[in-house]
């Protein structure tokens, strides 16, 4: 209590330059690479591909959706790669990731408006939003730098708590509409 920001803010730099090593930073590098791969794959130019290059800040935005996201740290990773499958492949999505704990940090309210005027809504805005929107932890910066490979753009929360991952919308839709119905009897 009572410490210098400036102090605070040093301690909070040293402690993430602890944590995230030379190896971090190196697989970083390896996770642009696989990104630029799949990003050739599907017909963006060198041009968009240098443009989309991850930085360190856009890795810690990518992991702090995932700390949002994340109902259970073994989903971390499989929601990380839905969050790149989107980003690589925008015929399946436009580029947009659909994500509702953009709009909810944005707007800070409980019922995500898709119609919200922010950039941070990610159902109107491409890529990535402009800021991280949470602090995120080890297991989420670990996930967005390792995720998994999948053939999955879209996920649900189940009733049972976890996420459900689908390869197409239709399948998302299907999915959410069988739960609503074992709710409502």
């Amino acid at each position: 209590m009572g410490d210098d920001p400036e102090n605070v803010i040093d301690r909070f730099l040293r402690n993430f330059d602890n944590k995230f090593t030379s190896d971090l930073y190196d697989a970083l590098d390896a996770l642009n690479d696989r990104l630029a791969q799949r990003m050739r794959e599907n017909a963006f130019t060198e041009t968009e591909i240098a443009d989309a290059k991850l930085s360190l800040y856009d890795l810690i935005t990518v992991a702090s959706l995932v700390e949002k996201e994340t109902a259970r740290t073994s989903e971390s990773a499989t929601i990380a790669s839905v969050i790149y499958n989107r980003l690589t492949n925008t015929s399946a999505t436009n580029g947009l990731l659909n994500i509702d704990a953009t709009i909810l940090y944005a707007t800070g309210g409980t019922v995500v408006d898709t119609s919200a005027d922010t950039p941070y809504n990610t159902y109107r805005h491409a890529g990535l939003p402009p800021t991280a929107i949470a602090n995120p932890g080890a297991d989420a910066l670990r996930a967005a730098v390792n995720p998994e490979s999948t053939s999955y753009y879209y996920y649900a929360l189940g009733d049972d708590g976890v996420h459900h991952f689908f390869k197409t919308h239709q399948e998302q839709l299907s999915f959410i509409a069988t739960q609503e119905r074992y709710r409502n009897g």
